[in-house]
């Protein structure tokens, strides 16, 4: 029998699973940080700094004690790598082994790289990696031009190949570019390097998905996951004839769970408290789902004309009271310490505006910090006649 949830009761299974807002942190925090790491199971890399960039932004937001050199020394320690899931990103080294279906694809040719193979060069800068030690792709001199949807030169696309298929790992990156070494000098000597069996790597998928999200569809848990859906519905389909997983159903959708994730909703929500969130954190990255289960539409913008964007160039959506609520469009002017939020835009359905308006600026304080900001320039916000009452309400916060 399927159990019926409310879409209450599935956001609140979803924003708990997902660690949001994140509960009082006992211990370490670089221990924290890589809990959550280990916990969501990849954490997004991007290059856009309008404010800190995204997969800083994600751990802060589970780790209130998180600080950017936290993945620096988690890489150094060889406690998460970076590869590849739906997108670039860092994961927990623990989880090695489950790169390595996706990079012998890619090595075999039964999935495609969006590069050309160019084997005669993959082996010469895989020679001098090997001779010299760690490489950037500026290390390779090219005088040509640059090709390729990304403008890149050969010897970068050589070392994306060897990267995407398992032969060179970043063991740090320099000024956001990548360092390249061979993958037997990145990893610790108890890495597990064992390629799963298929069902395995199927029944990894799902688990690791479903304690992250709470609840999933077949379509969510392969998101980008080339060649994967036939095999984990095969695993789905034995995992609940067997108990392992269950059915649930909510907003007249049908999800998958595991059972002690049920247990979850015995537990309370601080939905007092609010969190601005990354365009690109894992809550969010799926936007059917979120307009499914939280009704909310997301479109980050930065990728469409000005002229076109009705938010703003980097709208960061705010979480508050277990619902999405509003979002803002922020950038950071490093050089005068000033977070502009050029943009505030309240979702119609927000009902309790007096209480989000006191909500909102006690967040901002900690976000300035984040930033490495001092003040707050409050620029427009939709409807116009809420920004004198936040502009009161962060002038009394930010006295």
């Amino acid at each position: 029998m399927t159990e019926s949830l409310s879409l209450q009761q599935a956001r609140k299974l979803v924003l708990l699973s997902q660690r949001l807002p994140p509960v009082k942190q006992t211990g370490r925090a670089i221990a924290a940080t890589l809990s959550a790491i280990e916990h969501l199971g990849y954490v997004q890399i991007d290059t856009i700094s309008a404010i800190q960039r995204a997969h800083h932004h994600t751990l802060w937001n589970r780790n209130p004690g998180y600080k950017t050199f936290h993945l620096d020394q988690l890489f150094a320690d060889k406690q998460v790598f970076e590869y590849w899931t739906h997108a670039a990103a860092f994961l927990p080294m623990r989880d090695y082994r489950y790169s390595l279906p996706r990079k012998q694809a890619i090595k075999t040719g039964e999935q495609n790289h969006w590069y050309e193979r160019d084997e005669q060069l993959m082996k010469s800068v895989l020679k001098r990696i090997s001779d010299e030690g760690p490489l950037m792709a500026n290390d390779f001199e090219h005088s040509g031009k640059k090709t390729g949807e990304w403008r890149s030169k050969p010897a970068k696309r050589a070392l994306e190949y060897l990267f995407m298929q398992g032969e060179l790992m970043v063991p740090h990156r320099v000024n956001f570019h990548k360092v390249y070494d061979l993958t037997d000098r990145v990893l610790p000597e108890d890495a597990d390097t064992t390629l799963p069996k298929p069902e395995e790597h199927a029944r990894f998928l799902i688990t690791r998905y479903l304690q992250a999200n709470g609840m999933g569809q077949l379509a969510e848990i392969t998101y980008l996951l080339k060649n994967t859906k036939p095999l984990v519905l095969a695993a789905l389909t034995e995992m609940v004839s067997n108990g392992e997983l269950l059915q649930i159903s909510a907003g007249g959708n049908n999800y998958y769970t595991l059972p002690t994730s049920l247990e979850l909703l015995n537990k309370p929500l601080a939905r007092n408290k609010l969190k601005i969130l990354s365009p690109f954190d894992n809550l969010l990255i799926q936007r059917k789902r979120m307009q499914a289960l939280f009704g909310f539409d997301f479109l980050l913008e930065c990728y469409l004309p000005e002229a076109k964007r009705q938010y703003g160039y980097f709208s960061l959506p705010v979480l508050w009271d277990g619902k999405l609520v509003a979002r803002m469009d922020c950038k950071a002017e490093r050089k005068k310490t000033l977070l502009h939020i050029h943009h505030l835009a309240l979702e119609p359905r927000l009902a309790k505006i007096d209480a989000f308006a006191l909500a909102l600026p006690k967040e901002l304080v900690l976000f300035l910090q984040f930033n490495n900001c001092d003040n707050i320039r409050l620029h427009r916000t939709s409807p116009a006649s809420f920004k004198p009452v936040l502009q009161t309400a962060i002038n009394q916060q930010c006295k």
